[in-house]
């Protein structure tokens, strides 16, 4: 099997963008229910670089299937966001179970220059999560809204990692469905890192490790998209070992796809 969870930490040369990305398209290549592509590529300074998108595709079930959307690497310097979603298809490739009813596009490279330089912005030196849909030409977040305009996902999900933080921590947007995902996945996650204690995270009031406030800018689905989908933002603590915030990761989207599910088997009787 693939071991996608063990490419190399960035400290071994892992700003090659090949080490990251070979595996993966390894991995489509010997598990039918995952598909891999690049939706974007461009140059910075004459050099290319590409988003890659993996689509995991879990058993059928008995309702329309679930299309959900997980997003890491928007920060270049937040490499726990990078490995989590590709931890995470390790394991729904060795038990697909785990995803039935969904359809899982994974985008967990949305910054490549960034992750190459290991620094927080984009090679025009902009932070891309304050660039959607604000009419940004940043290609990445061209290429990103145009994923997000076509494809209508019913849930997002954008992993994170936050080195000021003393724990996990997420955003709801003030939205009661957000919350009712995120609590359980911090519940989980909790064995694995602490919550954030803190009563004000990253500059915003918190409760319990959730913040309802958020920046403008941030990755999100169309404004215009009805219904709207749920929209999940999961932060670990950067300064904290990079296997455990992996592991609390992939424990929270496991979680949150269990959640999800049963919210949607229970919402047909309110």
């Amino acid at each position: 099997m693939v071991q996608l969870a063990h490419v190399p930490p960035r400290v071994q040369a892992l700003r090659d963008l090949h080490a990251l990305l070979d595996p993966i398209v390894l991995a489509g290549e010997l598990h039918p229910s995952l598909q891999t592509d690049l939706v974007g590529a461009f140059e910075h300074q004459g050099v290319p670089y590409s988003i890659p998108r993996i689509v995991f595709t879990g058993p059928p079930a008995a309702y329309d299937t679930i299309r959900l959307a997980i997003f890491g690497g928007l920060h270049g310097d937040e490499p726990a966001s990078v490995l989590a979603p590709l931890a995470f298809l390790e394991r729904l490739a060795s038990d697909p179970a785990r995803a039935t009813g969904y359809e899982l596009a994974v985008y967990p490279l949305c910054n490549p220059f960034g992750y190459v330089f290991d620094t927080r912005h984009n090679g025009a030196d902009l932070d891309l999560n304050r660039e959607f849909w604000r009419g940004s030409k940043q290609p990445e977040i061209r290429v990103l809204e145009h994923e997000l305009s076509v494809n209508r996902f019913h849930g997002l999900i954008t992993l994170h990692a936050d080195d000021t933080a003393e724990g996990i921590y997420g955003y709801t947007r003030g939205h009661v469905l957000n919350e009712a995902l995120l609590e359980p996945a911090l519940r989980s996650a909790s064995s694995i890192l602490p919550r954030d204690p803190r009563s004000k995270i990253d500059g915003w009031l918190a409760r319990d490790a959730k913040i309802e406030a958020c920046f403008e800018g941030v990755l999100s689905a169309p404004l215009g998209q009805r219904p709207r989908p749920f929209d999940l933002i999961f932060e670990t603590p950067a300064l904290a070992p990079i296997d455990r915030q992996v592991e609390a990761a992939t424990t929270a989207l496991d979680t949150i796809l269990d959640e999800y599910r049963s919210f949607l088997a229970y919402a047909p009787n309110l």
